[in-house]
């Protein structure tokens, strides 16, 4: 599976190129546009790639301690160790605002006092969140969540429209019947490959009955709270608080990694930083 960059809020598009004069001129426009799509296409590229070495960036140097950059890819590789002197073996520096490790809290999976924890960015609308729940997150948590070593924390944004933030709404109700991971699960599963969903009641409703939400009721009631639009609407402003402008998103203590990377440079990034904590990571057994 390819790198998947991390998705930005919609661009405007580009203006569309002028035909050719006349048919004699056929295969030279051809020719000239091919040169055009290719040239934007290598610049979307590019962009993509420089906004989430941005994101990297900004969200680094709001993390404690952090002195170093990340690569330009959101790989593995992160934010350096802290200024004051390289972490003894069983550190593993966090900051409270972003790690949580509430044991109440609806949105996290696996033991509160995990040695590290994972924690997520996401839009409900955003088609690389669903290549990660769907691809990589039944891997991250069979292999590591399940077995102990790392916890997993779930912080929702509205980057994509008021439809974002309903779904995430609708995922706050689910979260308060205990079906949080369920209702993520039923969600992401009936993304398309690209765009922005529709989330329109009905289809809210849909998840919860196939995430085996208790009382739909009381589920559908909530759709109207406005504490939970609130919630949403802070959640996503502590986001770009701290930088973070493209989804999805993850750090683990002082360590940031953007997009929906093949599940390969997650456990790279999680082993990583099981070590940093002096904790035996599964790699090391895995076969190469």
């Amino acid at each position: 599976m390819s790198k998947t960059p991390p998705e930005k809020p919609a661009q405007p598009a580009a203006k569309p190129t002028a035909p050719a004069a006349g048919p004699g001129h056929a295969t030279a426009h051809a020719a000239g546009l091919e040169r055009r799509l290719r040239r934007s296409r290598l610049l979307n590229v590019v962009l993509g790639a420089l906004a989430a070495f941005l994101a990297v960036v900004v969200l680094a140097q709001a993390l404690p301690g952090a002195t170093g950059g990340a690569t330009a890819n959101g790989g593995p590789a992160g934010t350096e160790a802290p200024a004051t002197g390289a972490p003894a073996a069983n550190e593993n520096p966090e900051n409270p605002a972003i790690a949580k490790r509430d044991p109440d809290d609806p949105f996290a999976i696996g033991r509160v006092d995990a040695p590290i924890v994972l924690v997520e960015w996401a839009d409900f609308r955003c088609p690389f969140c669903a290549v990660f729940t769907n691809d990589t997150m039944p891997v991250i948590l069979d292999e590591y969540v399940d077995a102990g070593l790392v916890r997993y924390e779930f912080r929702d944004v509205a980057f994509f429209g008021d439809e974002s933030v309903d779904a995430a709404v609708a995922a706050r109700a689910a979260g308060e019947q205990g079906r949080f991971p369920e209702y993520l699960a039923a969600l992401y599963a009936a993304a398309p490959e690209s765009g922005h969903p529709d989330m329109p009641r009905e289809k809210l409703l849909g998840f919860a009955k196939t995430a085996g939400v208790p009382d739909l009721a009381r589920f559908e009631a909530d759709l109207d709270r406005p504490e939970l639009r609130d919630a949403v609407t802070k959640s996503t402003a502590e986001a770009q608080a701290l930088g973070v402008s493209s989804v999805p998103f993850f750090v683990v203590g002082t360590q940031a990694m953007a997009g929906a990377q093949p599940v390969d440079a997650f456990r790279e990034f999680l082993d990583a930083r099981l070590a940093e904590a002096g904790v035996d990571a599964p790699g090391a057994g895995r076969a190469g």
